[in-house]
């Protein structure tokens, strides 16, 4: 069989895209729909709670960071044991940067590349017939984008349900039901987005909650059918991140889980082991492993228990001597001197690059970034330049003396300057790596 495939897009972020996402993926699943969540853009947050409420591994996808032929590679993978592909846009469904036709990383270039038509949320929150007027700009917009129909969110009451499904119905919009207003619906936040699904004390209490809520109040025959069947060309992987190593040593705790899903499927695809660690167990990379990873997480959050883990500090420094360690983010900080957290106080961290970091001195760094590589590292080679993305609020406040990692530009190519750091073995920056440029 086919997989069909829907995106769940919104005029703006905080419409309730993922709350919708999550409860339809959970009431799908339990009709014994194969169904599985992909998110658009960079967001490693939203694709653990597709896991949760699925029971099978998330996706991201994001157009401006992927080629095509990556792009469509992925997604064919994903659809192969899937009857429904349900695709969370990031921010509003249009929202991009101005680049090359459908590299813009807005979920509207996966509408347009892949003809997959668009279920619209609406947050109907302080309006009733204007609903209508957004809901017909957006079916008239882009003739490329096809929205085949609205849930209407936030809803006061019964006669506000109907003012604004009735003005919708007379521009020739189906409403495919409508969620009214429920605090307790309302997934629980911190800096960087929602709380992770892993640390969320009732994750699978609360996914319950939101699949109730959706069979309630939206009409699931109608939305599996309003998905098209999910057939687009081959693509290719070759601008998939290769494997770092043949065994990876990760870190994985609480304090290091960004990790995009679409990198340890192609690693393992490719043969290589993922080997999982936790500092903040105080457990070194296995020495067996050939390359230590440490993704981005909230190691601000943990910095105190970080900082008293001298096995980890130690094993780490024992296995950076002759091997590659690589941090992104979370990690780069964690590679550093010294971590301040959010209360002033400072950390000492394993002191293998020679930065200092704090979460105290807040500023925000968010948007796509273009790496250009200053060494062969795990990352790829000298020269080669690597697509991501930055978003943190700590920041560096003593760069120390370690060569660059690598000079980035922001997503149109404006030159930002060098990034990170590399001493010996040991790289790290504030850079998540999405694909190969």
């Amino acid at each position: 069989m086919t997989a069909r495939a829907l995106i769940i897009g919104a005029p703006r972020s905080g419409s309730g895209k993922t709350s919708v996402t999550i409860g339809l993926l959970r009431a799908f699943a339990r009709r014994g729909v194969k169904v599985r969540g992909i998110k658009t853009g960079p967001d490693y947050i939203d694709p653990g709670f597709h896991a949760a409420a699925t029971g099978l591994p998330g996706l991201n996808l994001d157009s401006w960071a992927m080629e095509p032929g990556l792009l469509r590679h992925l997604a064919n993978t994903h659809a192969e044991s899937a009857d429904l592909l349900v695709i969370e846009s990031a921010m509003g469904l249009f929202d991009g940067i101005r680049s090359e036709p459908n590299r813009s990383g807005a979920a509207s270039d996966l509408a347009r590349l892949f003809g997959v038509p668009v279920l619209l949320v609406l947050d109907v929150s302080g309006q009733s017939q204007t609903a209508a007027a957004i809901a017909y700009g957006f079916a008239h917009y882009d003739p490329q984008v096809s929205i085949a129909g609205c849930v209407l969110n936030r809803a006061g009451s019964e006669r506000h349900r109907t003012l604004c499904t009735d003005a919708i119905n007379d521009i020739g919009l189906p409403v495919l039901g409508t969620v009214l207003r429920d605090p307790t619906l309302i997934l629980p936040e911190r800096h960087l987005g929602l709380v992770q699904a892993s640390e969320h004390p009732e994750m699978d209490a609360h996914i319950n909650r939101l699949a109730d809520a959706m069979e309630a109040s939206l009409d699931l025959d109608a939305i599996f059918n309003a998905a098209r069947p999910f057939e687009i060309p081959g693509g290719s992987n070759d601008r998939a991140l290769a494997p770092p190593g043949q065994r990876i040593a990760l870190a994985q705790d609480a304090a290091f889980t960004f990790l995009y899903p679409h990198h340890t499927h192609h690693w393992r695809a490719a043969g290589a082991e993922l080997v999982p660690f936790s500092p903040l167990d105080d457990e070194a990379p296995p020495a067996d492993c050939d390359v230590c990873w440490i993704p981005g997480g909230y190691p601000e959050l943990h910095a105190g228990r970080l900082a008293a883990c001298d096995n980890f500090r130690m094993g780490l420094a024992q296995f950076a001597e002759t091997k590659p360690v690589h941090g992104e983010c979370g990690g780069y900080m964690v590679l550093g001197e010294t971590l301040e957290d959010a209360d002033g106080v400072t950390h000492r961290m394993a002191s293998l690059l020679s930065h200092h970091t704090s979460f105290a001195k807040r500023k925000m760094n968010l948007g796509y970034r273009q790496a250009t590589l200053l060494s062969n590292c795990p990352l790829g080679r000298e020269g080669e330049t690597v697509r991501g993305h930055e978003f943190h609020y700590a920041r560096v406040v003593s760069p120390g003396d370690d060569t660059p990692f690598a000079m980035i530009a922001d997503g149109l190519g404006k030159p930002i300057g060098p990034s990170g750091g590399r001493r010996g073995h040991v790289s790290g920056s504030f850079f998540h790596a999405i694909a190969a440029g």
